[in-house]
């Protein structure tokens, strides 16, 4: 029961994320609102839904370590798993507005996360003030993207395919994108819930911690629309669309998501539990933020590195504890 939870909440995810997506962007476009605004608030949060609704769920569950386990897991997999394949596919062009612009916001967000939790507790304090630049970062982006518009259109474009081949009906009216959108929301707090509470009830039953479950299972599966957007603009030959995809959702996730969860229930988690998790993934930043370095493009090299440090990092996991 627990896995078929698990299973379902999954499917929930993927798809309300895309519908909600799909949904949002069309009605978005029927009402007048420019493109570019779509790419940068609709898309970028759209992506990142799941990440926050399931972290969400699990600090009113009572289960910080799902939650924490979800930001951090969900970030290595998009640097190593995501951006990793992605670039294998066809090497990515770094945009380099985006490596002058994000790419230290990437670095210092990420190393906000150990910092926040030095004492071994995230608090609503904290959680707020990361929501409020996450807020403060897209009031930012939103003025100074006209110089990446071409970039950001063409990801909005990628996300359309990607609700397409999730089944969101196609653009049409605005009462039918709104159902689209609610349909899509739904989904996602449905599948939010039996995601954590089979993810929960699988640690239990196999005795298997909650970090470890949320740093994989869980990451995973929360960060299914970034992959799926991801290797649709790679076999497009848009890999430089992850690129930017990758490093708005890590932003994303390490700001809002975690904020979000903190703000509902303060974030617990001994540092010394969590510390191999929080030098991978600041390790695994910082790999990618010299690949991001400039105008240039990340190799099929790189791309493999990505991928390896990945799979060592999943073998690390599966030592007992």
């Amino acid at each position: 029961m627990n896995l078929m939870m698990l299973l379902g909440g999954g499917v929930l995810l993927y798809f309300g994320a895309e519908w909600l997506v799909g949904g949002s962007s069309g009605l978005a476009r029927a009402l007048g609102v420019p493109q570019l605004l779509i790419g940068l608030t609709v898309v970028a949060y759209g992506t990142s839904a799941p990440e926050i609704v399931v972290g969400v769920k699990a600090s009113l569950a009572g289960s910080g370590a799902i939650a924490l386990g979800n930001v951090v897991g969900s970030n290595i997999a998009n640097l190593g798993l995501i951006l990793g394949l992605t670039t294998l596919l066809k090497p990515a062009r770094v945009d380099g507005a985006l490596s002058r612009r994000e790419v230290p916001v990437l670095v210092l967000s990420t190393l906000a996360i150990p910092l926040v939790l030095f004492d071994g507790v995230v608090s609503r304090i904290e959680g707020a003030a990361l929501v409020v630049v996450a807020l403060a970062y897209s009031g930012r982006m939103v003025r100074s993207a006209r110089r990446s518009m071409k970039r950001t259109m063409a990801g909005v474009d990628e996300m359309q395919t990607a609700a397409d081949l999730a089944g969101a009906p196609a653009p049409g009216s605005r009462l039918r994108m709104g159902l689209t959108a609610v349909v899509g929301l739904a989904f996602l707090v449905i599948g939010g819930s039996l995601f954590v509470d089979g993810a929960v009830g699988l640690a239990t039953s196999f005795g298997i911690s909650q970090r470890i479950i949320g740093l994989t299972i869980v990451a995973v599966g929360t960060s299914l629309p970034e992959l799926a957007t991801s290797l649709i603009a790679a076999f497009r030959g848009h890999s430089d669309i992850a690129v930017g995809n990758v490093v708005g959702s890590n932003i994303f996730n390490a700001l809002l998501c975690l904020g979000a969860a903190a703000l509902i229930a303060p974030v617990q988690a001994p540092f010394a539990s969590v510390q191999f998790d929080l030098v991978a993934l600041v390790v695994l930043t910082l790999f990618g933020a010299v690949s991001m370095r400039g105008p240039r493009l990340i190799t099929r090299l790189e791309g493999g590195l990505l991928v390896t440090a990945y799979v060592a990092f999943l073998i690390a996991l599966s030592r007992p504890e």
